[in-house]
């Protein structure tokens, strides 16, 4: 997390804001762990009659919530990462860069700092680009998330329901948390289905749960099927993305490329490369959350690799200073934006 956040952590409004953005993590452990207790206990245990059958149920069960729980905490869990110091401009050179007297004098102070990184993305005025807040030059696909007050890698969104930045680090934690969500749903709606079937049919005092038993098992249905229709268009979605390497901000605007300008498709290396950039060539780590990704989350290969004879970020680049996405500040030089 960036400074600026941890210095908001260390006042009560700030430490409050943290607490709350945890509400909707709360939330859906609380429905996990009541549809623990409504399938286990009520659908199984207190209503099933077939033992052999509610062993089977209660394995698979356990197994898709096994694997739903290890995305899910892992892509809460992981973080943002660290930004490497060789994109990071110190604070002397930061000042130098906010005092100069003209764009041509920040130009090549940035120039010294971007010429040996390899950035291909450029900002809508061909310029490198460049993250006021946290003073460094931004990797490729990378973008400044102003709920965790730092830039992060390949950033997709920030999801309030795992607290969290999707970004390079747990996207495959995120799009298996999608997908084993919906099979948990599915599975626990479709097993749920004959009882709530006769629940209308023969009559709720006909179930063998008692009780509020019976509401449990009803409401399980209810809810499971709810949250599966949710997710399908959800997980369908970010499989498409994957497919097409692109990430959720990359759908609403296109990276801009030194070469070839904007593109949608700049990261597009046909659907099976695509989807092993995110998931690796091993098939089995596929479906385990765990990192089995290509790259370092700051470059990245491209469809089109025409490359000038100078370097990535040589002198004769429009270099300028980026204005942040989620803010305006007050320009410097008023000379030098369009």
């Amino acid at each position: 997390m960036g400074n600026d956040d941890h210095r908001r952590r260390k006042t009560p409004c700030g430490f409050c804001m943290a607490v709350f953005k945890w509400i909707p993590v709360l939330f859906i452990t609380a429905v996990i762990a009541w549809s623990y207790y409504a399938y286990v206990v009520e659908l199984c245990i207190r209503n099933s009659q077939n033992r052999i059958g509610m062993i089977f149920m209660l394995l698979f069960y356990h197994l898709f919530l096994t694997l739903f729980m290890w995305s899910y905490w892992r892509t809460i869990m992981t973080s943002v990462g660290r930004m490497p110091d060789q994109w990071r401009i110190p604070d002397e050179e930061v000042t130098r860069l906010f005092r100069a007297d003209s764009p041509d004098t920040q130009k090549r102070i940035l120039n010294n700092f971007a010429r040996d990184l390899p950035v291909t993305n450029r900002t809508m005025n061909g310029s490198v680009r460049f993250c006021e807040k946290c003073k460094i030059i931004k990797p490729d696909r990378a973008h400044h998330c102003s709920v965790c007050s730092c830039c992060v890698l390949k950033m997709d969104h920030h999801c309030p329901w795992v607290n969290n930045c999707v970004n390079f680090y747990n996207y495959k934690y995120f799009v298996l948390f999608l997908g084993y969500a919906l099979v948990y749903c599915l599975y626990v709606a479709f097993t749920a289905l004959h009882d709530f079937v006769d629940f209308w049919k023969v009559g709720a005092g006909q179930l063998n749960a008692t009780g509020m038993g019976r509401f449990h098992i009803l409401f399980l249905f209810f809810i499971a099927l709810m949250f599966a229709i949710s997710l399908v268009s959800l997980f369908g979605y970010h499989i498409y993305l994957v497919l097409v390497n692109r990430t959720t901000l990359e759908s609403f605007r296109a990276p801009i490329f030194r070469v070839g300008g904007p593109d949608k498709n700049g990261y597009n290396l046909g659907r099976y490369a695509n989807f092993c950039e995110v998931f690796g060539d091993d098939w089995q780590y596929w479906f385990l959350p765990v990192f089995s990704s290509f790259g370092d989350g700051k470059t990245f290969p491209i469809r089109h690799m025409e490359e000038d004879t100078e370097s990535l970020l040589g002198y004769h680049s429009d270099t300028r200073i980026e204005l942040e996405e989620d803010f305006l500040p007050e320009p410097r030089f008023q000379d030098s934006i369009p």
